[in-house]
């Protein structure tokens, strides 16, 4: 849930089509491969249940601290060889912490079903916000700073309902979590597509995230809202 730091182009001059073009590819690209170690960590957590005692607090704790010591590893390692095996480290640990909710969705009897509503919903946003990124003209990283802004807001609630524990509150923070994070990746799609944004690794990492928290919203709510008990 952290702004990016943004990038003009090569040397203070803007990217041509062609570097473009190429960033966009290799971060699809990349992206398309994050969710291989994604799976294989929510599948090791489902599996094992190794995250079921991370509940609470520690839990909390756990995400948070790991989530951004491998986004701070990122930064570090963009421009070098090590970028991507460490990004695809952060994939596989966001996977393992995404598994206790999946345990508990797959506890319902229509769970495997509400996962796949969530994956195709969030497929269906990220066609939209891609779509709507390659017609928009005007200059939208206007939008950067406000959008920092509700995702510090959600994330400080989110942290709040981790203690006060209220199915509303949930509720609440999925529906705002969806907004923003489509939003968001609106405006990372853009800044690539605009020149913004030169180094794939870090375009990569911020697109991930919007997808694995409109993904995990998704979720929450549905499990909240259509989840089936036999």
């Amino acid at each position: 849930m952290t702004d990016n730091v943004r990038t003009f182009g090569y040397d203070g001059l803007a990217p041509s089509a062609e570097q473009r073009n190429k960033v966009m590819r290799n971060t699809y690209w990349l992206l398309a491969l994050s969710m291989l170690p994604t799976i294989a960590g929510a599948w090791l957590g489902v599996a094992t249940g190794i995250t079921q005692a991370l509940s609470g607090g520690l839990g909390l704790v756990v995400f948070l601290g790991g989530a951004f010591g491998f986004m701070y590893a990122i930064e570090k390692t963009k421009d070098s060889a090590a970028g991507v095996p460490v990004l695809l480290g952060f994939t596989f640990f966001m996977g393992l912490m995404l598994s206790r909710m999946i345990g508990m969705i797959l506890g319902f009897s229509n769970g495997s079903q509400l996962i796949i509503t969530a994956m195709g919903g969030t497929a269906g946003v990220f066609l939209v916000m891609a779509t709507l990124a390659s017609v928009i003209k005007r200059d939208i990283s206007g939008m950067g700073k406000w959008l920092f802004v509700g995702a510090l807001v959600v994330m400080v609630g989110g942290i709040v309902n981790v203690f006060v524990g209220s199915t509303a509150g949930m509720m609440a923070l999925s529906v705002a979590v969806i907004g923003i994070f489509s939003a968001y990746m609106l405006y990372d799609l853009k800044q690539i597509l605009d020149g913004g944004e030169t180094n794939y690794i870090r375009a990569t990492l911020a697109l991930y995230l919007d997808l694995f928290n409109v993904f995990q919203a998704l979720l929450a709510l549905l499990g909240i809202m259509g989840g089936e008990r036999d």
